[in-house]
């Protein structure tokens, strides 16, 4: 249940199709696996990334920072602090590292208002999101 806060935070009189959505977001969350778990941070980090973007551009303080502070989280609380650093190596610590500096471009885009940052930010996190759907294809097909 708390993933699903973290990609659709609860507002009084939130009604209409930010309702259902938040609604398919928790049945998708209590249904998962830990793979698909995974697949839909990275979802909602494109989303909330998208989402800022479409706010700096129509001047909505309020939500870029809302939709900045998601994707932090979701970087930092969600991918970053569950990564296993003895079983992952090298390559836990490349992600960590990576995931840190995303984190940094994401707060600096925020107090800068950069679109471009943000753009940045996403264009990391993309073949990531590709290699985590690709694993996931390879152990449906086994």
């Amino acid at each position: 249940m708390y993933a699903a806060t973290m990609f659709t935070p609860r507002r009084p009189g939130h009604h209409g199709a930010a309702g259902y959505q938040a609604t398919g977001m928790e049945i998708q969350v209590a249904g998962a696996d830990a793979h698909r778990l995974v697949s839909l941070l990275f979802e909602g980090f494109e989303s909330s990334v998208a989402d800022a973007q479409g706010a700096i551009i129509a001047r909505d303080v309020d939500r870029k920072c809302r939709a900045i502070t998601r994707a932090i989280r979701i970087v930092d609380e969600g991918l970053r602090a569950h990564l296993n650093m003895k079983a992952g190596g090298a390559l836990a610590q490349d992600l960590a590292e990576l995931y840190a500096y995303i984190v940094k471009r994401l707060t600096l885009a925020n107090a800068r208002n950069d679109s471009e940052m943000l753009a940045e930010c996403k264009r990391l996190m993309q073949p990531l999101h590709e290699a985590w759907v690709a694993i996931g294809q390879q152990d449906q097909a086994r």
